[in-house]
């Protein structure tokens, strides 16, 4: 799968988006490494802690399916530039160890960042 595939796919997610508070729609799809893709979109809640990002639904679906191995994930919002995962993004990012991070706008502008880049001093496995 191409990475324009897969940010498609994460446009596609960004329509189920439940964002009535914010109105800040976002998607993103996993790429495992079975060739199998999972999206997500984000999911608001009036009590905001309660709130769940698109990153970390796609992330979880595919988890929650068996599929740990990771190799890419794509994330999309209209935004003035690509759109960054957030910091618990961040994160769960780093705890699948997902070696690539495609940020995207709805005008097509992107970025692809290695996990380094993402997230340079990641809390893991290792510091346990």
């Amino acid at each position: 799968m191409t990475d324009k595939e897969l940010i498609d796919t994460a446009i596609r997610y960004r329509e189920n988006s439940y964002s009535p508070y914010s109105k800040f729609k976002v998607g993103a799809a996993v790429l495992t490494k079975s060739g199998k893709v999972y999206g997500g979109c984000n999911i608001e809640n009036a009590s905001y802690p309660v709130t769940n990002c698109a990153e970390r639904t796609a992330i979880f679906k595919a988890v929650s399916e068996g599929e740990k191995d990771i190799e890419a994930i794509a994330i999309v919002a209209d935004t003035p530039g690509p759109c960054a995962p957030c910091g618990a993004c961040r994160q769960a990012i780093a705890e699948f160890k997902i070696p690539r991070t495609i940020m995207a706008n709805l005008k097509g502008d992107t970025r692809v960042v290695s996990l380094q880049e993402l997230l340079p001093f990641a809390f893991s496995d290792e510091d346990m």
